[in-house]
């Protein structure tokens, strides 16, 4: 069984107000310091377990453990055991082998069967209800960025309402950013309850139906694709994806929205040009994205080292 004594991230649920900023700021020090961590992780393993998919995940996570002296092993869960065994049982074994352990699955309550099994810190890499490590790159991105005190930053969200969304939540309303949601597509099973009702007691959240208003006064506009990647290109999804591009073309970030508002770009990648965004918006001067998408090594990077204290 776990040790209570391990620190995982699953969600930011589990980790204190002061916890999330002490780890942002540790980021943002690791990113300005990254020679003196280069052999931090001499002699530890990262295991990459992957259910899904990944670009940025998997890049960002094995460039971190090799730039700090450590390795990563990829596991792809349909070529491994995970697929024939509890879950649990599989990661005590491998939890065994190795330092620590980052899994992107595609079910949130496998994640946790994981965690269970393990002797070791898990990380999500990402699930179907949360992506902390994005969001953790996401405001390490605006903390670098602008000169603003936190707590005087404004983000619109402008999409379907998702895992990004929910870790998006859940840091904001930990460090006190203000965050302006249009979701027109919130289907329940996607909206954590517990992160929900936290924003709502810190009074971070809002929700706007109007584009223009919901973009006026924000200092950075953030979208995500519209389907998951999963199901961009399954033709048994093709009926929904149809309908679901339908109803959102009209919150397209483009230049013509653009003109309304003042605010900097954001996009967690990848990108499905000509639906949440447009090539020229992406390319644009008022676009972060590559920048945020860069931060995710360093924040993988601060992660790993705090939940091993290292």
């Amino acid at each position: 069984m776990e040790s209570p004594k391990i620190k995982h991230l699953i969600s930011w649920n589990d980790w204190s107000d002061a916890e999330v900023l002490d780890l942002l700021q540790f980021a943002a020090y690791v990113k300005n310091h990254r020679a003196n961590y280069l052999g931090h992780m001499t002699g530890r393993t990262l295991a990459m377990l992957f259910q899904k998919t990944s670009t940025r995940t998997r890049v960002s996570f094995e460039v971190a453990m090799t730039e700090m002296g450590g390795h990563a092993i990829y596991l792809d869960w349909m070529s491994s055991n995970f697929q024939l065994s509890d879950i649990d049982l599989e990661a005590e074994y491998l939890s065994r082998n190795v330092s620590v352990i980052m899994a992107r699955m595609r079910k949130h309550e496998d994640l946790l069967q994981l965690k269970s099994g393990s002797q070791v810190p898990v990380i999500n890499g990402c699930c179907n209800k949360f992506h902390p490590c994005q969001s953790l790159a996401d405001i390490l991105t605006i903390a670098m960025d602008n000169t603003k005190p936190l707590k005087e930053v404004k983000v619109t969200y402008i999409g379907v309402h998702n895992n990004v969304v929910n870790s998006l939540i859940g840091i904001t309303s930990a460090l006190g950013i203000e965050l302006t949601l249009l979701t027109p597509i919130a289907e329940q099973e996607n909206i954590d309850a517990e992160t929900m009702e936290r924003a709502k007691k810190k009074g971070t959240i809002h929700w706007e139906t109007d584009l223009i208003r919901a973009v006026k006064n924000a200092d950075y506009i953030y979208t995500d694709t519209w389907v998951d990647m999963e199901f961009f290109n399954d033709p048994a999804f093709a009926d929904k994806k149809k309908e679901r591009m339908e109803l959102m073309m009209p919150f397209q970030i483009n230049e013509a929205l653009l003109k309304e508002t003042k605010a900097k770009v954001m996009h967690d990648m990848p990108i499905h040009s000509g639906y949440e965004i447009t090539r020229e918006v992406v390319r644009s001067p008022r676009s972060i994205i590559f920048q945020q998408a860069e931060n995710r090594l360093d924040a993988q990077k601060a992660v790993i080292l705090q939940l091993l204290e290292a």
